[in-house]
């Protein structure tokens, strides 16, 4: 047997094919990733800067929820029928202020046994019921008495309950876009500035992102409210709030 006969037997082994075959899968399988990565995520040299924007605004919506509780009532019926006649006077008493139907919503409502202790003993003592209803309260930017007006004529009504208050603003949409403008101009100004600083000059804006850091709504303020005399009803101004948004912009260094 001449040595090429023998070469070429070797080279037929099953065992070297196996190996050749997996070394050249590999090397596939590398250099596809190698060249997805560069299409996918091209090397460019790139800076992001980012700015921010803050727009301050007087909310001009408040949401007030209340309601009435009834204790210990001899029986379901008679515990609901208290109820719906403080409801019912309260809800009239509320659109007399100035607060239109649709603006008046039941957010809960409830009806279940009262239990005394005694002598280590549980005895069904009555029947509770609860509703509470909540009160969307517009134009208070122009009226910034108008939040206490409502809570004072419905706990002359016999309001027992009041949970908290919240502040909205009608134009969300128009603050976050100026807010955006001001991030846009912020982070432009720093761009320039910092390409002056580095001595690096930069090319056009390649994207961006959309940060909102402050946000719109307040969160719910307990009143602490608890009787149904004017005496009781807090001072609740809106005060002044903030829409804070922060914009980044990608750059491209040439």
């Amino acid at each position: 047997m001449n040595v090429k006969t023998e070469a070429w037997r070797k080279w037929r082994d099953p065992q070297i094919v196996l190996l050749f075959c997996g070394i050249f899968l590999v090397s596939v399988i590398v250099i596809t990733a190698l060249v997805r990565e560069r299409i996918v995520n091209p090397l460019t040299n790139q800076v992001t800067v980012t700015g921010q924007g803050k727009v301050a605004y007087q909310p001009d919506i408040a949401v007030v929820v209340l309601g009435v509780k009834i204790s210990k009532a001899d029986s379901a019926e008679n515990a609901l029928n208290q109820l719906n006649d403080k409801i019912n006077g309260i809800v009239n008493a509320i659109e007399g202020a100035g607060i239109k139907k649709e603006n008046i919503q039941t957010q809960s409502y409830s009806l279940y046994p009262q239990y005394d202790f005694k002598d280590g003993v549980s005895e069904q003592s009555g029947y509770d019921a609860t509703q509470k209803l909540s009160i969307k309260i517009e134009d208070i930017k122009n009226n910034p008495d108008y939040v206490s007006q409502v809570i004072a004529a419905a706990s002359g009504a016999g309001t027992n309950q009041v949970e908290g208050i919240s502040f909205d603003v009608s134009s969300v949409s128009d603050l976050k876009q100026q807010a955006r403008i001001l991030a846009i101009e912020d982070a432009k100004v720093k761009a320039t500035e910092l390409s002056q600083a580095t001595g690096t000059e930069l090319g056009k804006i390649i994207g961006w992102y959309e940060n909102v850091i402050g946000d719109y709504q307040a969160p719910i303020m307990d009143l602490g409210f608890g009787g149904s005399s004017e005496k009781s009803i807090p001072n609740v101004p809106a005060g002044t709030q903030e829409i804070i948004v922060e914009m980044g912009l990608n750059y491209e260094v040439e």
